[in-house]
């Protein structure tokens, strides 16, 4: 259970960096194909967490790779 709750926190985190670095990213994350289940009762394994944190995460370090942050 403490991973679970380790990548929980992991994925929160990076939601709440692009959300407040990264605002013309916010319109993709609901649009990511691993937060779209395809049945009726999906269940949350440690791995769909996973990979759902290691999609953000490729998508923050392509996009910071090739952009800058808004200055505030």
């Amino acid at each position: 259970m403490e991973l679970k709750n380790d990548l929980n926190e992991a994925i929160l985190n990076i939601t709440m960096k692009i959300r407040n670095d990264y605002p013309e990213l916010s319109n993709y994350l609901n649009e990511m194909v691993v937060t779209i289940p395809d049945v009726a009762t999906p269940e949350m394994t440690n791995k769909i967490m996973l990979d759902y944190y290691n999609s953000l995460d490729s998508m923050l370090k392509k996009y910071d790779a090739t952009h800058e942050v808004a200055v505030k």
